[in-house]
């Protein structure tokens, strides 16, 4: 937090540790920190926000980018295209304004107008609860396993925290450690900063991001021998297809999924199509 906190303007900063002040269980449970051109600086907890009294200004909000991209923005261009940077901690920046395209793609985003400070938090343990289920003890591996839940609700929390045990091992159960591919699409689970993974994702884990899951499996295959791949928020059709060329070359599957019940999965008719096939051995509906 202490990161962020130096990359605000000091007028900025002070306010919001003023607010921590007052709200002690703030700093634990803050998620998000929504800055707006014109517009006050909003707080978001899961299920409140606190509305700060600062009107951010143009100046200030592309103080707050340059002090994020270290002072160089075009060295971040790529992932600005994207909509997003990965920033020292894990913590994640999402940025929207006016977009430049040019044949059919980003390539630009000026007057940048908003940025959302997703506020990066390892829960360490939180796979407790089903790691048994998704585990195959008899033949040291895991079963093809969809997590399942609405946005918000931590099944990426989960997914991660679910790939560094296994990749770990568990010696409880005397699991031993496997080879983990993890498509880090979003940069949202291993949250690499230069390359370095800030999350804990495990000994045994290889990362590849900012690339597809159709693109990030192919790579994995070819390169890493991994025994489970492991990627979040899959639905399209190049997802599916991904999935299953990957099953077929005898590799397990880890997969996360938006939905609030398994009448939801069903409607997608790509995932529908594994579970029919049972390809997906184990859905778990967080």
């Amino acid at each position: 937090m202490d990161y962020i906190l130096n990359a605000l303007p000091r007028q900025i900063a002070n306010e919001i540790i003023q607010v921590f002040s007052t709200y002690s269980s703030l700093i634990n449970t803050l998620q998000e920190i929504r800055i707006r051109v014109s517009k006050p600086i909003i707080l978001k907890q899961r299920n409140s926000d606190i509305v700060l009294q600062h009107i951010v200004t143009n100046e200030e909000l592309l103080h707050i980018l340059e002090r994020f991209c270290e002072n160089s923005i075009y060295a971040y261009k790529n992932q600005i295209c994207e909509g997003f940077l990965t920033i020292k901690g894990g913590h994640r920046i999402g940025i929207t304004g006016s977009c430049v395209i040019e044949n059919g793609k980003i390539i630009n985003i000026k007057y940048v107008s908003s940025l959302n400070i997703r506020i990066a938090r390892e829960v360490k343990g939180c796979g407790n609860a089903i790691i048994n289920e998704i585990i195959d003890i008899d033949n040291q591996t895991i079963l093809n396993t969809l997590l399942v839940s609405p946005p918000g609700k931590g099944k990426t929390t989960m997914l991660r925290d679910l790939v560094r045990q296994i990749s770990n091992g568990i010696n409880e159960i005397k699991f031993k450690g496997k080879i983990v591919g993890l498509i880090d699409e979003r940069g949202e689970l291993a949250a690499c900063y230069r390359g370095i993974p800030q999350n804990d994702v495990g000994i045994r884990t290889d990362v590849i991001e900012n690339v597809s899951k159709e693109k990030g499996v192919e790579i994995l295959l070819r390169s890493m021998a991994p025994e489970i791949i492991a990627c979040d928020e899959i639905g399209t059709h190049e997802d599916v297809q991904a999935i299953e060329k990957m099953l077929i070359s005898g590799v397990k599957g880890l997969f996360t999924m938006h939905g609030n019940n398994l009448e939801d999965i069903k409607k997608n008719t790509e995932i529908n199509k594994l579970i029919e096939e049972n390809q997906i051995e184990k859905i778990i509906v967080l």
